[in-house]
């Protein structure tokens, strides 16, 4: 009886030493399985974050350029003018006339990439000139209406931010072929233009921009 016990009872042990074995042995390859798939799981978070970095970056790249070119300083007029008001780019330059201009019931203001041409040469040309002058917006239309008529000017009516007025495309003046646009604001007249046709993109972002208090 004695010597049976015994034979039982090793088997007892060898079973359970070889159930910590394979215990053992399953730990260890679950384990490993574990290493493996965490390492693969941070590998694709990290190839994931990567690549979602590189995506911010090339967003951020194009906002800053669109920011770059597009117009993104507003100017601003004076209260007594209707405070007529734009967006243009920002590396452009702006020279507002002096007050003996204002003065004459007149106010002017030029912009130009970089620099602004000296204003009192007859050969300067600028990428916006603005104009408000206490004309009366028949009367300032019919300073265009000879040229209209011989069809060096084309003339088109617009409407910008509730405000109607007109568009002209052609040769504005002597020499100078461009664009403007003309609006009424309470007795007087705006005139925003272009000098120069080359222009014209940047002219038709700025356009659609302008408002003023009526």
């Amino acid at each position: 009886m004695r010597s049976g016990a015994i034979s039982t009872q090793l088997l007892v042990i060898a079973g359970l030493l070889v159930l910590i074995v394979a215990l053992s042995g399953l730990s260890a390859w679950l384990f490993v399985q574990y290493r493996d798939q965490k390492t693969n799981v941070d590998s694709k978070i990290a190839v994931a974050e990567a690549a979602a970095k590189k995506q911010q970056a090339e967003e951020d790249e194009i906002k800053i350029k669109a920011i770059e070119e597009e117009p993104n300083r507003e100017f601003a007029g004076p209260e007594d003018y209707g405070r007529l008001s734009f967006k243009y780019p920002k590396n452009w330059s702006v020279y507002v006339a002096e007050s003996p201009e204002t003065s004459k019931n007149r106010f002017s203001a030029f912009l130009n990439p970089v620099v602004v041409p000296p204003t009192n040469s007859a050969s300067a040309r600028f990428a916006l000139r603005v104009v408000i002058e206490n004309v009366a917006y028949d009367k300032a239309l019919d300073t265009y209406r000879r040229g209209i008529e011989k069809g060096d000017i084309k003339s088109s009516p617009i409407t910008v931010n509730d405000h109607e007025g007109t568009r002209l495309e052609g040769l504005l003046d002597k020499d100078i072929r461009g664009y403007a646009v003309l609006f009424r604001v309470r007795d007087k007249t705006i005139t925003v233009s272009t000098e120069a046709e080359t222009l014209k993109e940047y002219f038709d972002k700025v356009v659609p921009t302008i408002d003023f208090k009526e």
